[in-house]
């Protein structure tokens, strides 16, 4: 049996302990992706764009995008993605730890899939990452996925079909 391709999820996100708790909680959970860091918004630019030292980068499946990031800001890239033809399918969820309100408006108008506020409980956050991979790869039709798909391992998974 052939294995399944793993979505390709590009996390922005500067804390590196957050990023190492979205790649820990996805892997936990058996959900088959290969996370693509960078902790800012001029590298996830450079990565989008296929400039080096990204020239080879696969094209995102999903992007999580924090707001607060240094050199270039989670709205201007969410601006940039959502205005380029060629990134504007991308689904972002935005994973940040502000619940201002014109943040959440701002992302919206930006036109954002998801705005999720991190917890700051260990636990709640393990959960919600979790949960966002099983939604986006197990419940959601993605572009991509057209070319083959792409999500839970079979192999591994615990899901029943519904009755």
């Amino acid at each position: 049996m052939n294995k399944l391709n793993p979505a390709h999820i590009l996390l922005v996100e500067d804390n590196p302990a957050d990023a190492r708790l979205v790649c820990e909680a996805l892997r936990e959970h058996r959900i088959l992706t290969e996370v693509h860091h960078v902790p800012d918004g001029e590298e996830a630019l450079a990565f989008l764009s296929r400039e080096p030292p990204y020239t080879d980068a696969p094209r995102p499946d999903l992007v999580f995008l924090d707001l607060n990031l240094p050199k270039v800001d989670g709205h201007q890239v969410l601006d940039h993605m959502k205005g380029a033809d060629a990134l504007r399918q991308i689904p972002v969820v935005v994973l940040t730890s502000s619940d201002a309100d014109e943040d959440v408006k701002r992302a919206y108008e930006g036109h954002v899939n998801s705005y999720v506020t991190k917890p700051m409980d260990f636990d709640k956050f393990l959960a919600l990452i979790q949960d966002l991979g099983i939604y986006w790869f197990s419940v959601v039709r993605l572009p991509t996925q057209a070319q083959g798909h792409r999500g839970r391992d079979p192999d591994t998974s615990d899901d029943r079909p519904a009755e």
